[in-house]
């Protein structure tokens, strides 16, 4: 038999037709004379009825199958009299005239239902199974669906899809490399690429104009919900482009894919914004703006409060005391609800988390008696103050302040239910500091890698005074989450010489690890600029899940081990000497 239709497909339309459909049995109900069937396909379920008096033969193999088993069934569509409408076929069945069973299939170690309620670990050692599931079957045709919106897209406005190597140099910047070894030349090893940076400049180089690539990427890091040994990016570069050019092209192709994908319609441009208004606002550089709860500084507010821990930051440099207000919810946290906030805020470096509530009945907080009336007016009325609202302070280092609450806000959003599944805020944050600087190694390291470009203005602070360096720098923020960062490319070699230099590099250093891109810089480099996207965090985003894991095929765990496969596993002494690497003795 073939194949007419898939399981999910079939409608009213279909009544009185003869189709063929093949999958699993998802449930058998044996009701006397007539057995029930629930037959899944990826596209759906199905059920099956299988009557002894319209066929006795297809009857009695029916009565012999169990869940999981592969059949094919040929029959007539009918309307089905009593309805079912949890399921888009439940206004059919299908009277079967025949049935084959192409296989069996053991009792499952997992229910193949969404709601298994099954651990992560069973799950992922018996992928397989768990990918049949309703929800996951949806997720990836839903990834299927946003790569092919995303291909589309960038093929029709002059993006060419390039492979680049998956085997390439060690890099002294970022996650550490995946290394590989090589058994033809003994003891040098190759990196599996943590991105194709290098080489998507040098197709600018080359003159491909426009480049794109679906690609695998490998970070050898720390792992958490929105993080995989190996990941997929959406890469992009462009020529002869400034940071606008790049930005509204992509967001113009997100907002294709949201109004494809999901058929939600999103507003552009984008809203931009910096990255020190989005750590002053929001404590953070992937701002959710889905609610209020914004930080305000009170430093000026409270430096002669009355209140020792508030005046000793507000007095000395690079201290803050700052707030956020949890407009009209203060009934909504007892002191055990502001306890856990305050465990929160700890876990980001803050000593404590300072309280202020408005009741009916006036101000209710255990730091008001510290606190001068002239002071706290001026509080009150900075914060914008009602009957109803919820302050929270933290004073220590600009950064603590900033650590803590926004993760604060954000803890409070969840617990008052605030931020829905369905509602997407992007927008993009520009003009990131150039550089962070490393305590633990005492020198400068990029903030996104060193070969973002500087902004104009600050060029000269290169060499002078890199803290204050400004990059070429844009990340497109989704619901407090990066979709995706980019920049302007310095194109110059002379300038990456001197970003080099700022990041503690030797010129023999820099010609050592980079010299084939600084050579290449000599032969006439275009401006350009790019931006690579998480595929899998979008699709993770756009699917309403909150792991990868759900949208990625076989993911591995948060130890980065596979529990199908076993992998990471030990290698045979034989292919060990044979590239050249010897077991030392405990």
């Amino acid at each position: 038999m073939k194949r007419t239709h898939y399981c999910g497909d079939l409608r009213n339309e279909h009544i009185n037709q003869e189709v063929v459909l093949m999958g699993w049995v998802q449930r058998a109900r044996n009701l006397g004379g007539l057995i029930f069937v629930d037959l899944r396909d990826r596209e759906g379920i199905c059920q099956i009825v299988f009557d002894e008096e319209i066929d006795k033969q297809a009857f009695e193999k029916a009565s012999k199958i169990g869940s999981e088993y592969v059949i094919s069934i040929s029959g007539i569509v009918r309307e089905r009299s009593s309805k079912n409408s949890n399921i888009p076929t439940g206004d059919i069945e299908i009277f079967a005239n025949s049935l084959d069973i192409l296989n069996e299939a053991n009792t499952p170690p997992i229910y193949i239902k969404d709601d298994d309620d099954v651990s992560e670990n069973l799950r992922l050692k018996y992928r397989y199974l768990d990918l049949r599931k309703p929800k996951m079957q949806k997720n990836f045709i839903l990834r299927h669906k946003v790569t092919q919106i995303v291909r589309n897209f960038l093929s029709q406005e002059g993006f060419i899809d390039v492979e680049t190597p998956m085997l390439t140099k060690p890099t002294p910047e970022g996650a550490r490399d995946y290394l590989v070894p090589s058994r033809v030349s003994n003891g040098k090893f190759y990196a599996l690429p943590q991105s194709p940076q290098l080489f998507k400049q040098l197709l600018m180089v080359s003159g491909m104009d426009r480049y794109y690539q679906i690609v695998k990427c490998f970070r050898d890091e720390d792992l958490r919900a929105d993080r995989q040994p190996e990941f997929t990016q959406i890469d992009c570069e462009m020529s002869f482009v400034d940071m606008e050019d790049v930005m509204q092209i992509m967001e113009r192709l997100i907002a294709k894919v949201f109004d494809e994908a999901l058929n939600v319609k999103i507003d552009l441009p984008l809203q931009r914004m910096t990255y020190d208004e989005a750590m002053s606002r929001f404590g953070s550089d992937k701002p959710d703006v889905r609610f209020g709860f914004e930080i305000v500084d009170l430093t000026e507010e409270v430096k002669d409060c009355g209140f020792s821990v508030f005046e000793t930051s507000a007095m000395e440099e690079g201290k803050s005391v700052r707030a956020i207000n949890i407009n009209g919810y203060e009934s909504n946290f007892t002191r055990k609800g502001i306890t856990a906030l305050e465990d929160v805020a700890k876990t980001y470096g803050a000593k404590g988390l300072a309280w202020i509530k408005l009741t009916s009945e006036g101000v209710n907080s255990p730091i008001s008696k510290f606190i001068n009336d002239e002071a706290m007016n001026r509080i009150l009325s900075k914060m914008d103050a009602k009957t109803g609202d919820l302050i929270l302070f933290v004073a220590d280092r600009d950064k603590i302040v900033f650590d803590s609450l926004g993760h604060v806000r954000i803890d409070a959003a969840k617990k008052l239910d605030l931020l829905k599944k369905d509602e997407y805020k992007l927008l993009y944050v520009t003009e990131f500091p150039q550089f962070e600087y490393d305590e633990d190694n005492n020198r400068y390291v990029a903030m996104h890698h060193p070969f973002t470009s500087p902004l104009d203005e600050d060029m000269e602070l290169l060499e002078s005074n890199p803290s204050k360096v400004r990059a070429k720098a844009y990340d497109m923020v989704l619901n407090g989450v990066e979709l995706g960062g980019g920049s302007i490319r310095i194109h110059n070699s002379k300038i990456q010489e001197k970003m080099f230099t700022a990041l503690g590099f030797s010129t023999e250093e820099a010609w050592d690890k980079f010299g084939f891109l600084l050579e290449a810089f000599k032969y006439g480099t275009p401006p350009h600029g790019g931006i690579a996207f998480g595929l899998d965090r979008l699709i993770m985003l756009l699917a309403g899940e909150e792991s990868i894991r759900e949208v990625i095929a076989f993911p591995k765990t948060q130890n980065a081990s596979c529990p199908l496969t076993n992998a990471p596993s030990e290698a045979d002494n034989t292919a060990l000497l044979e590239l050249g690497i010897g077991l030392l003795d405990n």
